[in-house]
């Protein structure tokens, strides 16, 4: 029975419309997943395609980094600990703390393509809680408005409106509704991942022996396939002992068919995948482990390129939708994260920076003990600059005369 024969077995109705039957493309359609196979031969899903290790990893060290990011919340330029401020940064529910939902919110947009967190608010309209929802259970459809059309979001029997929810995206379709997941829109490039994956696995099952074709004096088809089970038979033993020699009967001749790893260059071509896997999630390859290009040099620069090319559109794209749905446009309250604990670089660098905006009025003292995680002084909230800085004629007289 295939995947999806259970469907046409089932009493299940349309979500736009009770009264329609969903159907297996329905399905497919409705949580946005499309065709499974890639031109690779292999069924594509979610589940199979983390068991590539660079996709595991892309995911993982991207929704990891923005996870351990400090996540907090001003208003104007002043930083607000107490409410929302209070705990966005630790716990955004009694029972998950807010790495695990930041985590798990990035994991479900770099797979699936979409995670959506309810927002749970008291009488006064307080923000209390985030709840994430399980994107696998949820429809997001459209609808007209007196002004714009209105995005709901059904998961299981409860309904809810698009102010109710935060909504991170891969991207997004025409419609701005349905979406394209990383994985399912590149489905031949991760299909031949695995394949290349499956193929090395068999190679070395079968002891790094290449499929053969047996050849010779056969009386019957009978008697051809007693042979050829005796030699796969044979062949399975010297794999087994590492016997490198079998003889054959006088007339037969056995040629292998197919290609080797080496002939199909099947190095390069795990390689190649890689590199193809970083492109799809914006990564300079060396942070998927691939140092086959890295220098120390282009390596470090390499750092740079991931906090303002790939992190930035991410921590852009969720701070403007927690801003929006937690305080609304017209508020002067926002999240923020804080980067400076990701570009802190070495002890020495650090020490020359904070030297540098104390004594350029820059940063009060206070600011920068904060950020190295020292506790403040009495007297550290006062900006300061060297009184040594004067003009140079009160030092050398008038240098015209």
């Amino acid at each position: 029975m295939g995947i999806f024969d259970r469907f046409s077995k089932r009493e299940a109705r349309n979500l736009e419309n009770p009264n329609a039957p969903v159907s297996a493309d329905d399905f497919l359609h409705v949580m946005g997943w499309g065709d499974f196979s890639s031109t690779a031969g292999v069924t594509v899903n979610v589940d199979n395609a983390l068991g590539v290790p660079s996709i595991w990893a892309a995911v993982n060290f991207i929704s990891g980094t923005l996870a351990s990011l400090p996540l907090e919340v001003y208003q104007g330029n002043e930083r607000v600990k107490d409410g929302i401020g209070g705990w966005l940064d630790r716990a955004v529910n009694p029972g998950l703390s807010s790495f695990a939902w930041r985590k798990y919110s990035f994991e479900q947009v770099l797979t699936g393509g979409r995670s959506v967190t309810l927002i749970i608010k008291n009488g006064p309209g307080q923000v209390t809680d985030l709840v994430p929802l399980d994107p696998a259970n949820l429809h997001v459809s459209e609808k007209a408005g007196e002004e714009y059309p209105t995005k709901t979001y059904r998961s299981g029997s409860n309904i809810y409106a698009a102010d109710e929810v935060i909504d991170l995206t891969f991207m997004l379709k025409h419609n701005q509704v349905d979406i394209r997941g990383p994985i399912m829109t590149n489905k031949d490039i991760i299909g031949l991942a695995i394949a290349a994956a499956r193929y090395g696995s068999k190679a070395f099952q079968s002891g790094g022996i290449p499929p053969a074709v047996l050849q010779g004096p056969f009386n019957s088809g009978a008697a051809a396939s007693r042979a050829s089970e005796d030699v796969a038979a044979a062949t399975a033993k010297l794999a087994k002992e590492g016997r490198p020699i079998m003889a054959l009967p006088v007339g037969h001749e056995l040629k292998s068919i197919g290609f080797s790893p080496e002939q199909m260059q099947l190095l390069d071509l795990q390689r190649y995948c890689v590199e193809q896997i970083a492109r799809i999630y914006s990564l300079p390859p060396v942070f998927l482990q691939d140092l086959s290009g890295g220098t120390y040099s282009n390596t470090e620069q390499q750092d740079l390129h991931f906090v303002k090319h790939t992190l930035r559109r991410w921590i852009e794209q969720s701070e403007q939708e927690m801003n929006l749905k937690l305080f609304g446009r017209e508020s002067d309250l926002s999240v923020r994260y804080n980067l400076d604990s990701l570009l802190r670089g070495d002890l020495m660098t650090r020490m020359s920076a904070g030297a540098t905006s104390i004594q350029n009025g820059i940063r009060t003292p206070n600011e920068v003990r904060e950020s190295e995680g020292l506790e403040p002084l009495e007297s550290g909230d006062d900006l300061m600059i060297q009184g040594a800085t004067v003009p140079i004629g009160s030092q050398f007289g008038d240098l015209n005369a």
